[in-house]
């Protein structure tokens, strides 16, 4: 079965990037900005209380999303920074690295962001995310019982979540 980019749910997901539990938290935000799932593996340090971590997190990235449309320099039709922008429309970015970590991101056509904050030498996670998408849609948007919008509590979904990040660098 597809569902995103041409890549299939099977039972082998794309090999991790460096060995080791990397992973310290993943975020899965709907179109509207509210925060569906937030996982935590390997944060070292908590800071804010988590309505304002995800408020923080969804605010970097709808203006790194805003700043790479503005910047791109493919495209004459720049249109204002700051001005919200459709799934698919502008420049995209996939990650940003820092010297304590490295955020890999992902939109959905559907406008459903992931984001995953790993170790700063994790490799590319664009089809990792892509496979974690794919878990989403058959695990939690196919599920009869779940409501769109509502935080995901699936429990196959969490926990086949939990088993494929530990093995990601």
């Amino acid at each position: 079965m597809q569902f995103f980019g041409g890549s299939e749910i099977s039972p082998s997901p794309p090999p991790p990037t460096v060995s080791g539990n990397n992973a310290h938290m993943m975020y899965v935000f709907n179109r509207n900005g509210v925060c569906l799932l937030y996982r935590e593996w390997n944060r070292p340090l908590k800071t804010l209380n988590p309505q304002q971590d995800h408020k923080l997190m969804f605010g970097l990235l709808f203006s790194l999303k805003s700043l790479t449309a503005k910047m791109d320099p493919t495209s004459a039709e720049k249109g204002n920074l700051g001005v919200p922008q459709l799934p698919g429309q502008g420049c995209s970015f996939h990650s940003f690295r820092t010297n304590t970590y490295k955020l890999s991101f992902m939109e959905s056509p559907s406008g459903i962001k992931i984001i995953l904050v790993t170790h700063p030498r994790t490799g590319d996670l664009r089809e990792s995310l892509k496979y974690i998408y794919n878990l989403y849609v058959e695990y939690v948007v196919k599920n009869p019982l779940y409501s769109p919008g509502a935080s995901i509590k699936c429990e196959l979904f969490n926990s086949t979540l939990d088993q494929y990040v530990r093995g990601l660098g």
